[in-house]
Order: C-alpha cells, then structure tokens, then sequence
C-alpha cells in the first residue's frame, strides 16, 4: 500500500527520522524482512521511459538473485530471514490495482506510439510487460521456482545463511506481502518466548510501512529503502552496485519519539492517563484520511497542502473533551471518532471560504452558478423531497445561520449547493438524500474500520472493497456513532480470478488462453469491464500518477459466473497455477545431503549437494486474536548501537519553518528543531577545556547525536589552546582510567584559530540545516577518530582478543553534541580465544607481509609451530600480468583534454560559446517581447552539470579551475556550427540572457522556429552524446581504451597459466583472514591506492568471489575514508558483475574495506622507507624519448594519479644521491654510478637570457571583463595569450603560448646535456629548486627524468604535499597550488614588473658575495620552493676555465655555452601537434 508524498512530508517535518547511511554505516539485526515485490520491479523494468528497453527472463532472475544476496549480506540478519511476494489481495485492494495497470498499459502504449511517430525503430523482441508481476501468471511461476532455488542454494553454499531461519512466502500464498510479513511479527510478538529488544529490519519502498512498523509498538525497528531523490528525471536509471546505493534508515524508535514531541501538549490537558502507545494508534488512524490504496482521501484534504498538521491540532483540540482514545488496539470507538470528525469538518467550511470570492466572480462572468443546479432540484422535487430537508441533510447545522443575517445565509446557501454539485458530478447522482448522505457516511466509516482491522488483526473481509471513486465531505459523515460495523471474511479470489479482475485487454497475453475472449470479444459478458479508452481525474492532485482512474469497478458474482464456462478448458500445468500454498520454512541442516535439480540448469547449475531442510507453514497459522493485546515495552536504560533516541543530550523542542534540507532542497513545512540546552560554563575558558580534555581525551564517546557512532578522542580544542595526544605513527589505543594518556598542549596559530571557527561554522550549520537541531554557541570542539570495526590481533601471550579499529580520518564534532558515560549493548564478543580458534585447518587467509603480499591460502596443520607463535600456510601465487609498458603508452589509448579556449581557437568562435553550448540552452516559444507559455527546449549537449558537480566521461573533465573537453566535444560543436549557425550567432549577441526564443532566432516569416528546434533535438537525439552517462567528477578514470588493453593483457598472462605454490609458517599478525566480524576493518591501514593498481578481493560470500584478483580502472573520492570507492576490473567474469567501462560482469566497485593492494605490497618490497620529494611526469615530444623506459605520457584525467613502471635500480642510493643535491651546490662532475642509470637521475638547467621581452612590450587588453596579454618576442613576433580571468593568469598562459612558439620556430633551443656522456634530456615540469641562485636573472627549468621508483609512491606535488592528498587514499584533495590544466613540456614564465627591474641592477647583484640568494619574486611559481638548508660550501671549488665556462656557477650571468649540435628543426616541430592529456596550444600565430 502507498500513500503519496507521505514518506516525503514526515522526513521533512522530523528530520533526524531519516538517516542517509552506506553499507557500512547500518546496524546489527535480528530479522530481516523483503517486500519482494519492489526488487522484482526495480530488476525486470528499471526505466519505463525507454521503449527500447529489452531484457531476458534469465537476467531478471540473476538480478533479483543478486540483489537479495546484497541486501542479506549489508542487513546481516542473526535469526529470521522473510522474503514476502505479493499474492492475491483482498478486494479492496483490487480496485486500486486495477487502475494502476490500465494505467500502466495505456502509458506504455502511447510511449511506443510516439517513438514510432519520430520514425524511432523499436527492437522485434517483445517488450516486458511489468503486468506480468501479478500472481497466477506464467512469469510468477517460473520466478517462484527459482526463488526456491535460490534460497536452497544459499542455505547449503552460504555460512551467513546457515544459522538463520529463511521464510518464502510466494505469489501462491494470499496476501501483499507486507501484511504477510507483519502477520509473521505479530506472531512472534504474541508468543511468550518473544525478546522484547528482537531488532527489526523492513526492506520496502512504500510509505505505509511506517504505519504498519508502529503498529508492533517494538521499540527496535527500522525501515530500509533506497535513497529518493525528488525533483530528477524519471529517465535517470537507477545504480544497482550496492556498494554505491546510498540507503535511507527511517528509525521508528525516533519516530515514536517524534510522535510523543507532537502531541506533548495534551500531557496536561486530557483528564485521563497518557499514553504513548495509544496515541500512536490514533496518529496511524489520522494517517488514513488522508487517503491510501483501499479509499480515497476527503475532499480539499491533501498532504502538500498541511492537511496533516490540521488532523494534528484538532486531535489537541478535541481529545480532551472525549474522555478515551479514538483507536483501541485496531477497533474504531465511533463515538470518540464522530466528535472528532465534527471538529474536522470546519475545514470544509474554512476551505470553501477561500475559493467562495472566486465563485462569484465566476459565476457573474458565466451567468449560472452551477450546471447541475436546475437537474438536481427538479429531480429532488419530483420525488416528493421537500428541498430544505435535503438542504438539512447536507448540513445539520441551519438554525445556527439562520440568525447571523443575510450574508451567512447566502453563504451557507451557496456551501450545500457546492456539496451538492460535488457529489452530482463526482458520483453521478441525481438525487442527494439523506439515505444517500448516510450511506456515503456508512461506508467511509467502514472503510476505516476495515484498514484498522487490516493493519492490526489482518484481512478480516476478503470481498468488502469501497464502491466509490471518490470520498464524502467530512460534514457529512455524521450519525455514526450508533452504526454496527461487521464484515464476513470470505474466501480471497483465485489467481486467475484476480487476473480477469485487473488486467487490461492490452494485457490479455498473460491469462489462459481460455479466458482471453472474456476481455476481447463483444459477446462477452463482462466486456464492459475492459474500456479501452477511459478517463482520468486528478481531483486536486497534481501530478498524474495520482489521477483517479474512472474506470467500472468489477462485480465479483459476474466475473466468476462468465468464467465458469471456460474453467475446464484449463490445462494442467494451467490449473497448477490457479490455487493457494502455503508458505515454507527453509533451515540448514548438515545432515541432509541430496540433489536439487535446477530448472534453469545452464544458468543455475544442479546443487550437487544440499542440505535445506523445508517445512511447510499452514496459511493461517500466524492469525493473531483480535482481542490480543501487546504487553508494555519494558524501556530499559541499555542503548542498542544504530537505534538512536533523543534520550541522551538535554534539549527543548518546538515547530517552526526553518527550511531544513532532507531531500536536495529546503522544506517548505514545519520542522521540528531540537534546541540542545548548554551545559553550564562556571570555570575560566582554560580551565574547562583542561578539565574536559582529562575526561575524554584517549577515551570513545559517542558522535553524531541522535544517530550515535562511537569515536575516539585525539584533539580537544577551544579554538586558543590544543590538548592533543602525542602517540607514534601507527599507534590508536584507548587509554582507560588506569593508564594516563601522553598529552601535549599548544597554542594555535592564526591559520589554525580561524580553521577552528570554520570547523564550529560547518557544524552548526549542518546540524540546523540537515538535521534541525539548534547546537547554540560552541565553546570546545573534539576531534576523533570514528569507529571502523574490529579486527582480532594476537596478545603477546598468544591469547586472541578483539580490539576496537578506529579510522585514519580526524573529524571535528562539536562538545555539546556528544554522548558519554552510557551503557551501550555489543554484540561483538570474541568468538575465538586461542590462535588454533582463529585460524582453523582449511581456513582461507591472506598475508599482508612480503614476500607474496596479498596472496591467499589455505591453513594447514599448524600443531607444531602453533606454540612458537606462527601458523602453517599455502600460498597460491598466480602470475600477474606485465603492465609496464601500457603504463608507459597509457597516453595514446586515453582520451586527450583541453581547456575551452583551445577548442574556440580550432572553431573560430568564442570561449563563452563553447562553454554555453556544450551545457543547457533553452529556447523558448514565441518571442522575448510575446512568449507563448513556459515550454522551453533544450538544445544544449548537457556535458557538464555544475551544480551535481557531475561530467560525461570521453567528453567532459572538470579540473579545479575550469572545463576541459574532448576531440569529440570539438567534433560536435563544429557539425552543430555548421547545421544550425544561427542559433551560436543569436546566443553570441545575447550572452546575458538566460532563456532564448524561437521567433527572435528565425525572425523570417518563411522561417518556423518550432520545426527548427524540434530538428536540433532530433539531431541531438540521434547522436550516440544523448545517452552518455554522467559521472561525478570526483571520480579519477581510466579511459575506455586503456581498459581494453589491460583486458588484453590479462588475457595473454592467462595464457600462460603459471601459478605456483608456496608451503610457509607465518606470523599470525602478518594474516588476514575474512571475517563477519571484521566486517569494515581495512587490511592494510598504510596501503595508499592508484590507477592500475593490481588488488585482490577479501570479502567472503558477496558478489565478487573470494581472491578474485583485478586492476583498479577507477577512484572515486570522498569525504570519509569508508565511502571512498575504487572500480575494479576483474580477471574474470562473475554473476552480479557490473560493466564498467569493460567486458560485460568484469567490473564492480567495492570499498577499501573489501580490497588488498597487490601493487602496494610490490612498492614495500622494493622500498623499505617513503621518498621526501617526487615529482609528476609529463608528457614529452616524441623527438625527445630516448630511452626505452622513458615516461611519456599523463592520464586524461587532470587529477589522475600518474603511475610510472617500477624500476629495479638502487632506490637507496638515488635517494641518498637526491638528498644530497639539496643540501650541497652543484656537483662538479657526474657520480660515476649515474653512468648506468642515465634515465633515473635529476638534471637542473639554469637557462639564460630567454628570447622573450619581458618589459615594455607586454600589452593587457580588457574586453567584456576578460583580460588578454599580448608579449612581443625578440625576433619582431607579437603572441597573444586566451581570455582570462585575471591578470597574472593572462600572463602566464601568455608566456606559456610564447614559449611553445619559440619551440615551434626551433628559436629556443633544448640545452646540451650537463656532463659528457650524459644523453640529451628533455623539459619536465616545475620541481623544487635544489640550488639556489640570483633573482631576476635566469629562469629554472626541470629536466631529464625520474627515478621511477620515486615515483610508484606518494605523488609530491612541487610543494612537497600529496598530488592528491588527504588523510585517506581517496580523500578529496585540496587545492593545488597552480592551475591543473597548465600541464606542458614547458615551465610557464611568469611575467611581472621585477624582472624589468632586475636586470637594471644587474651589475649590482654581480658584485654582491657568492651566497645562495632565495628566488625572486619573477622567477615562474611552478618551478620555485624555498631552499634546503645548505649543509656544503657556499662557493665551489676552484675549476679550470673550461668548466667553468661549461657550468651555471651563480655568480656568472653569462649565457650557457651552447652545445656543439645545436637544435634544428626535426619532426617535433614538423609534425603534426598531437594533443595532450592538457594542452593549451592555440591555433598558430601568423606572423
């Protein structure tokens, strides 16, 4: 059952009810239950948009497998297991059923018409028909089967099954299959075994589940569903990966408090006891009038209009003036109910006065009031009703208006004749009588009684259903208290009964074949039932999935009189499926072992050996008494970890409209803030911050409230002083009361004062924002560490404990939120105490040392090495394939980048054209002066969306400063230039407008604007651009092309099938093995992650098999370390795999938790310590690559993490030879080991005297709030740089194009290598300088190339900080220093006024004493750092004059002698500009 916009509004209105939570973030359960129907839709009919769409059964059936496994595996429940298909509902539900799938078929059926009006050509196979998921239908059938399947299967291959109790109730046992699973909990809460605190889960996609998980009144109970997302696309496909489906927990344990919160005013108003549990029954009572799936709502009562806030206070208003409650456990006290509806009904009233003003004026514009007036009093009239009886009847209150004058009379006069024309046309009556009016009362009433009695006892009628449309007004239903409501439960219809009862004709195909004339052929005798046309009404509502349906409602002794004649035409596989079973009970038991036959065995292979044991369970054997009453909630003080309640923190509450943000956009209803009551400050600012640093530093507390995670304290801080713990790398205990924390304290700086406010500011406002609690002012902040898991580790004694793991990541919580000091239930105790425990014989691990690291094995018999700590292991060592080279070539398969400007330069037209047009543009009907309506047209390419922060890989990348496109984007805008150039010509004269118009871009009469923009869409459609798929631009890639060449690589290793065994002992801290317990626990802590990293899986009985090893293809960061997630290619295909960029079910994307890093065990094993500086590589002209292990080449991404090749040269000495050219001078001549390893060493050329003039003859130019720098070289030619922003920016990409233009003329030649012998170097990016040297006078660039050991760890930037850093591998990096995108074989140089002024004082600087002088302000900041301290002498030693000529001493401003073989132009200058991963080249200067 649904009831619309309802999960929406109470998220809204309590915004802490709904927690946003990842896999890792859910809490342990005991039961977890399915309304399978929302899986089977989601997987068989994921996008009704498209009419293309086609799928097999098969992959149906995997889906849905898959899903389940996923579910089961995140929820992890301990006892019960309940998977609910919806069977044949009661009657009353049939009708709403009935319209949903008219609906659905005539929407499917005008979708397929238009596209084919478009001249669109559909596939042949025969689309899903989502009506099939009815019971009784072939497709149930065979889904049933392998349900069985499935959960057999599970039970006998699956330890995370085997110890929990699997219910599947199918298609063939009656009943939705909620209510099926609240009739199971209802059992179970009667039983008088039944644990009080049993924690539930509910995974379900309607709304009403939060009225039925209240009905237990269990205090545990959560409902899970998948994140909604208000305001997107219907087209928009749905993720199905569950590590990257965000879930919404609705905790009802905050609901019950919500609910307490809203109704706390009657506490001292009523006169009789209050209590909690039956004003929840009336809150679920009050849910029902605003409409659901067996009645309609009221009229004018509608949820986004506050109709449930008015139900709220006239509940106040009147309950104390009832003496009892309106709900008693599930039956109506009318008496009670009628007085409220009393009160109610002065909304019709109130309601009717705002649009009465409106009425009159229309009806003065039309000339009659109402159409139906004159028909309805004549026909009143000539029964013999006197009219003001009938009058009275709609309202029981004449007398009272009688007196108030003329003006109340015509108001009341023009009330009933409102209500009277209301219930002509909606209900088609001629005659509103009393009998009428009563009956409607009699009915609605009934209506309630039932859903009651639905939600609290189960079905108690099967056949009653409401007859009407539409509902009563609330002023008529009146005179109930006296009614007598009984209801005969009858038998529920047959499968295929139900079928003739809901399908439409268009969906015939689905029932016997006997009885699919009933629906076609005129003859029939109910074919009145099965309109193929009909209407809709919305009847107030707004969208159209919420229209009223008007289509006859089935009459049951008809139906089944027409289809008894063809009963027994049905054949016998026909007739199996026409009945009721009863549902089944699975348990694993390892005594049983027999075959169970597949009936899919090509895609589901036999089960050789299965041990499900099934126990059939009658239908009605979990009904419940109707008289049962639940016993009371025995709330003791023990918190239940993921159950959050208010109870902790002192607070005060009230209603107010603060705009929280729940659903992507700000509330527009009332929010319930929690205003937290501060705690008392009576000791000077230092004193309590000491004091509260001695109470938690080194100590867990729990975070986040209400939604508690424990943490552990590291920093306590009041934005002045900082108390820190001083612990060693690596080192996250918690220090109990016996063991004194190491404690430091500190002052903080400015920077670190004012990151502290920022700190206090983002918690504010994300608690008030998000999750509507007031924090007020915030004196101390901590700093923690959140809990991750746990993970066994091995005491010195060779005892095993578990130990609490905390995350790497520092977060900020501010000390007025965070809960100590309470007594919170853990499951987790240690299940293994000894070493022999933990790692049994057979027991799969992994090792996380050298050598083999990662691989997994198999333990052995370890008896005889246990006592000397260590345990007995085989290894299996497979081969892994040679990705060097394509690391190296990775640059020719990526898709190559460049900034906007460069693509306008190629096309001739604007930088602001390419940006606008590669977005949205809207054009409008009509002109600007006249439009016609709001439609508007998209005919933008929608390849970036700044505000979703989201890209089209292969077009789009958005770096940290600006948009980069593809050679596919400049392709696109070039055919679009050329078919439709005047819309980029109007779009140029109009750039400030936001929306254009038709008319105003094809002024000409000949010109029809409407068929142009349909032709541009049309277009726009036919490119293969429309349905790219977005991703966020957080997420680093590799590109399409590289992933099939790493598939090609797998597939050669495979072809060698060399994997070797290797039998060792092991410490047992070196071990990893796959527990539920360490569910969450990250292997290796230290392991940082990069593109084409070699990993392994290590999570057992999940979607990707256990050691199945990959390559990491994508990262996609994120704000906590736990949510980062890496996309993995696989070796091989596997079920549930996901096709990312690959072979289809090779990829998938799994979190840090789930992985080891291969590749991070082979950097250990060539490196025992970390480098203090790398540098990225870039890439290099082709003339330049001399040695055959050369790096040459960037991934597209310009946040990508570089991965060189490794290198088997001597890491130590290049480092040690690195470290001393930063703190000595310039070495005389080259160590003799750097002749072997010409490739692997730092080269640093100090050029000159560049060809650029630099002082006058730099001209800035503004135009439309850009800046354009224009420099003249020294050979006479003028370089004019892009449109930028700002003035330095101008000039350095102006300097960048100068210098790529010297390049081009061969006017700049590449110095000579620095020592004979040595090979020519090529230009590389900015690094640290290493020797100091005059500001003002030369320019420093970087040549040669990198160790390539450095590089395979850390990825320094030029500042020394972590290309992509963070506390995390994953984490969003800060900004960089220099613009990502002004990658290039060149350094940029830096134009500004000291270098004008710097050579005037050269002579100056000449006689100045030979000390290191730090960088000038003018030397380019990419290549500058400040100097390491100097350890060597400060001048050189003597040499002779032919060195000295050759060497860069710092004292010299001569030239460097150039080499013998100077530069002349070569292929690098004749060829073609091939583009680079960032290339900023613009089109050739003329000169």
């Amino acid at each position: 059952m649904g009831v619309p916009k309802f999960y929406r509004w109470i998220s809204e209105r309590y915004p802490c009810l709904s927690e946003v939570v990842k896999e890792h973030q859910i809490p342990e359960f005991d039961n977890l239950y399915l309304d399978m129907n929302g899986i089977i839709h989601q997987c068989s009919h994921p996008n009704d948009e498209d009419v293309h769409f086609r799928i097999s059964e098969e992959k149906i059936f995997a889906d849905i497998f898959h899903y389940v496994e996923v579910l089961f595996r995140i929820v992890k429940p301990r006892k019960v297991f309940f998977m609910a298909v919806d069977g044949v509902a009661p009657r009353a539900k049939m009708n709403q059923q009935r319209g949903r799938r008219f609906r659905s078929a005539k929407e499917a059926e005008d979708k397929i018409k238009k596209a084919l009006e478009k001249g669109e050509v559909l596939p042949t196979e025969a689309r899903f028909d989502s009506n099939c998921i009815t019971p009784g239908t072939e497709f149930m059938a065979r889904l049933q089967e392998q349900l069985k399947y499935f959960v057999h299967k599970k039970l006998s291959m699956d330890r995370m099954w085997q110890g929990v109790r699997v219910y599947l109730s199918g298609h063939e046992t009656p009943g939705e299959g909620e209510h099926k699973i609240m009739e199971f909990i209802r059992s179970e809460i009667a039983d008088l075994g039944h644990d009080p605190n049993t924690r539930h889960c509910l995974y379900g996609l309607d709304a009403d589940l939060i009225m039925l998980g209240l009905t237990s009144h269990e205090p545990h109970f959560c409902l899970l569903r998948e994140e909604v997302r208000f305001g997107g696309k219907k087209s928009q496909k749905r993720c199905v990966a569950p590590e990257e489906t965000t879930f919404h927990l609705l905790h009802l344990s905050l609901m019950r408090e919500y609910i307490d919160y809203e109704f706390s005013a009657l506490r001292d108003k009523i006169s009789f006891e209050y209590d909690l549990e039956r004003i929840i029954d009336d809150w679920i009572l009050m849910g029902f009038l605003v409409g659901n799936d067996f009645i309609p709502h009221l009229p004018n009562l509608h949820i986004n209009h506050d109709a449930l806030p008015l139900l709220y206070r006239t509940y106040i208003n009147v309950l104390p003036t009832l003496g009892g409650y309106l709900n008693e456990n599930g039956h109506l006290n009318l008496a009670h109910f009628e007085k409220y509806l009393e009160k109610l009904s002065e909304f019709d009233r109130e309601h009717f006065s705002e649009v009465y003003v409106d009425l009159k004026w229309f009806e003065s514009k039309v000339g009659n009031k109402y159409l139906n007036e004159a028909a309805g009093l004549a026909a009143e009239e000539a029964v013999g009703k006197d009219n003001s009886l009938c009058l009275a009847a709609l309202d029981g209150s004449r007398d009272s208006f009688c007196e108030d004058g003329e003006g109340d009379d015509m108001f009341e006069a023009e009330f009933r004749q409102y209500k009277r024309t209301y219930y002509m046309t909606k209900m088609g009556v001629e005659v509103v009588s009393d009998e009428f009016l009563a009956s409607q009362a009699c009915c609605y009433v009934e209506g309630i009684q039932w859903i009651l009695h639905y939600y609290y006892h189960g079905v108690q009628s099967w056949s009653w259903y409401y007859p009407n449309h539409y509902a009563p007004f609330l002023s008529d239903v009146r005179k109930i208290a006296d009614l007598h409501l009984t209801f005969d439960l009858g038998k529920p219809f047959m499968p295929f009964e139900q079928l003739l009862a809901v399908l439409p004709a268009a969906s015939k195909d689905l029932l016997p074949k006997s009885y699919q004339d009933l629906m076609m052929s005129q003859s029939s005798p109910i074919i009145e039932y099965y309109p193929l046309d009909f209407k809709t009404d919305l009847n107030g509502k707004q969208h159209e999935w919420e229209a009223v349906v008007l289509i006859p409602f089935i009459d049951e002794k008809r139906l089944l009189a027409a289809m008894e004649p063809y009963t027994d035409h049905l054949s016998k596989a026909e007739k199996g499926r026409n009945r009721h079973t009863e549902c089944a009970l699975y348990c694993y038991d390892k005594e049983l072992d027999y075959l169970y036959v597949s009936h899919l065995p090509d895609l589901f292979p036999n089960i050789i050996h299965c041990h499900a044991r099934v126990t059939p369970i009658p239908i009605d054997a979990w009904r419940v008494s109707q008289d049962y009453v639940g016993r009371r909630i025995d709330r003791s003080a023990l918190y239940f970890c993921g159950f959050p309640t208010l109870q902790h923190i002192r607070h005060k509450f009230y209603k107010k409209k603060s705009g929280v943000v729940v659903f992507q956009q700000s509330s527009r209803g009332e929010n319930m803030m929690l205003d937290i009551l501060c705690k008392a400050v009576v000791c000077s600012r230092m004193q309590v911050v000491e004091d509260i640093a001695a109470l938690v530093l080194g100590k867990s507390v729990f975070v986040n409230w209400p939604h508690l995670e424990e943490a552990r304290v590291v920093v306590v801080s009041d934005g002045e002083s900082k108390f820190f713990l001083e612990e060693p790398p690596g080192v996250q205990k918690l220090y109990l009361d016996s063991t004194p924390p190491p404690v430091k304290v500190i002052y903080l700086n400015d920077k670190e004062q004012k990151d502290w406010v920022k700190d206090v500011q983002g918690i504010t406002e994300h608690h008030s924002k998000r999750k509507g609690i007031i924090i007020n002012e915030t004196d101390v902040l901590l700093y923690g560490q959140l809990l991750t898991g746990r993970k066994y580790v091995i005491g010195q004694n060779g005892q095993v404990h578990l130990e609490k793991q905390w995350a790497k990541q520092i977060l900020p919580f501010a000390y007025q939120t965070i809960v100590k000091d309470i007594k919170a239930f853990d499951s987790n105790l240690a299940r293994f105490k000894t070493l022999e425990e933990l790692f049994p014989v057979g027991t799969n691990v992994f090792i996380v040392g050298n050598p083999h690291y990662g691989a997994m094995g198999e333990v052995q018999d370890s008896t005889d090495v246990t006592s000397e700590g260590r345990v007995r292991v085989v290894f299996t060592v497979p081969c892994e394939p040679q990705l060097d080279t394509l690391i190296q070539n990775q640059h020719k398969y990526s898709v190559k980048y460049s900034p906007g400007y460069v693509l306008a330069s190629r096309l001739g037209i604007t930088s602001y054209l390419v940006s606008r047009f590669s977005g949205s543009i809207f054009i409008g009907r009509g002109s600007k002066k006249n439009p016609h309506g709001e439609q508007r047209a998209n005919v933008g390419l929608n390849l970036k969306f700044n505000k979703k922060n989201e890209e089209v890989p292969g077009y789009t990348k958005r770096s940290e400063k600006e948009w980069l496109y593809s050679a596919a984007v400049e392709e696109l805008l070039d055919e679009y230039l050329e078919r439709f150039s005047e819309v980029f010509d109007f779009v140029a004269r109009n750039s400030h407008d936001d929306v254009f118009y038709e008319d105003d871009i094809w002024p000409g009469d000949d010109e029809n604007g409407a068929e142009k923009v349909q032709e541009i869409t049309a277009w726009l459609k036919t490119h293969p651009v429309s349905s790219s798929s977005r991703a966020s631009c957080d997420l680093q890639i590799l590109d399409a092309g590289i992933v099939e060449k790493i598939e090609e690589e797998l597939e050669k290793s495979k072809a060698k099938k060399s994997s070797k065994k290797m039998r060792v002992t092991v410490k047992p801290h070196l071990l990893f093995r796959p527990l539920e317990q360490q569910h969450g626990v990250i292997p290796d802590p230290d392991a940082e992650y990069h593109l084409f990293d070699r990993v392994v899986n290590i999570r057992e009985s999940f979607s990707v098999p256990l050691g199945l090893r990959g390559t990491i293809i994508g990262i996609k960061g994120a704000e906590r370390e736990a949510e980062v997630l890496y996309e993995v290619l696989f070796d091989e295909e596997f079920p549930g795999g996901l096709t990312i960029r690959c072979s289809a079910g090779r990829g998938y994307r799994l979190p840090p938790c789930a992985l080891i890093n291969l590749s991070h065990g082979g950097r250990l094993e060539q490196s025992s310590h970390r480098l203090t500086a790398v540098v990225k590589p870039q890439p290099a002209s082709s003339t330049q690559r001399t040695h055959k292990n050369q790096l040459d080449g960037l991934n597209h991404s310009p946040r990508s993490l570089f991965l060189p090749t490794q290198d088997s040269g001597k890491e130590e000495e290049f480092s040690n030879v690195w470290q001393s050219l930063q703190s000595s001078g310039m070495p005389q001549k080259p160590p003799a080991h750097w002749q072997n390893h010409v490739s692997g060493c730092f080269f640093v050329c100090v050029i000159m005297h560049m060809p650029v003039c630099v002082g006058g003859d730099v001209a800035l130019m503004t135009f439309r709030g850009l800046t354009v720098c224009q420099v003249k070289l020294s050979n006479g030619l003028m370089v004019h740089g892009p449109h930028c922003q700002f003035e330095v920016e101008a000039k350095e990409k102006a300097a960048l194009f100068a210098l790529q233009r010297l390049n081009s003329v061969s006017s700049f030649p590449l110095p000579s290598a620095l020592f004979s012998g040595m090979q020519p170097v090529r230009p590389m990016s900015s690094h640290p300088a290493m020797f100091a040297q005059p500001a003002g006078q030369c320019l420093i660039v970087v040549f040669s190339c990198v160790p390539q050991s450095y590089l395979l760890r850390g990825f320094v930037s030029p500042q020394g900080q972590p290309f992509y850093g963070g506390t995390f591998p994953g984490a969003h990096g800060p900004p960089p220093s220099a613009p990502i995108g002004t990658h290039n074989q060149f350094v940029p140089l830096q134009v500004t006024k000291k270098r004008i002024s710097g050579r005037k004082n050269q002579e100056v600087r000449q006689e100045q004493p030979n000390a290191a002088r730090p960088m000038g302000s003018g030397t380019s900041p990419l290549a500058t750092v400040p100097a390491a301290p100097q350890s060597g002498p400060k001048t050189p030693p003597p040499t002779s004059s032919q060195e000295h000529s050759e060497k860069l001493a710092p004292t010299t401003p001569k030239t460097p002698k150039q080499s013998s073989n100077p530069h002349t132009p070569s292929s690098a200058s004749k060829r073609k500009h091939r583009k680079l991963a960032v290339n900023f080249e613009a089109a050739k200067v003329v000169d």
